[in-house]
């Protein structure tokens, strides 16, 4: 199985770190739609009791990254397709709504940040960084609102989607078009025009879901 380990034998906040590790995991496809978490390997990988495991796979369960199996044990929720244009319409109604809200907050801080997210993006060349770099730049600007229960609900939703926005950056033009969206999409915020930001942030979103979708449809009928 693929994930960093370490020794959180002397560790007390073990079952946070087990999370974390797994979570990232899955949000970066190190473990795939479908692969199992055997408890009893996290927990010498990670040189812990199952305890601290269960807590940790309990907790991917409520953010809807595992599913439990009656008598199987818990795997990598493969989400079906209705599922995920679900998540991505959200993402675009609920993220271009923070983006509006957080413009007029937005100081020469926070637009750095934002720019040199977006610099990293277009210079990345592998999807682990892409996808660092892309959530880095879209909270730079949503984080400048303040905004503590929007962020949380985003931060829910990005952990769901960033696994399958990997596989439509990946596509022939998905970086490059991503790139030149961030690009209008920063302009906006620079210039103070929250209600450009919006739609364009929403634009984005939905462009991403329409491409994905696209590429899963034509995958799973070719496998089935």
């Amino acid at each position: 199985m693929k994930f960093e380990r370490t020794d959180l034998s002397q560790t007390r906040s073990a079952a946070d770190i087990v999370f974390a590790a797994l979570r990232d995991a899955i949000v970066k496809g190190d473990l795939e739609n479908g692969a199992q978490l055997r408890q009893e390997e996290i927990a010498a990988a990670f040189n812990v009791s199952r305890i601290p495991v269960r807590e940790a796979i309990a907790r991917l369960e409520q953010l809807g990254l595992v599913e439990t199996r009656r008598y199987k044990g818990a795997f990598v929720t493969d989400l079906p397709i209705q599922e995920i244009e679900e998540i991505f319409h959200l993402r675009a109604l609920v993220e271009s709504d923070a983006i509006r809200r957080a413009v007029v907050d937005m100081d020469p801080a926070a637009l750095a940040e934002a720019r040199a997210a977006h610099d990293a993006f277009a210079q990345a060349t592998d999807p682990a960084a892409w996808m660092e770099q892309n959530r880095r730049f879209h909270c730079a600007l949503y984080h400048a609102g303040q905004q503590r229960h929007y962020m949380g609900v985003i931060e829910n939703l990005l952990n769901l989607s960033d696994r399958y926005l990997r596989a439509q950056l990946s596509l022939t033009d998905g970086q490059q078009k991503a790139v030149a969206e961030h690009a209008l999409i920063l302009a906006a915020c620079e210039n103070g025009d929250a209600d450009l930001a919006a739609r364009l942030t929403a634009q984005h979103i939905e462009d991403a879901k329409t491409s994905l979708l696209t590429r899963l449809n034509e995958k799973r009928a070719a496998s089935g």
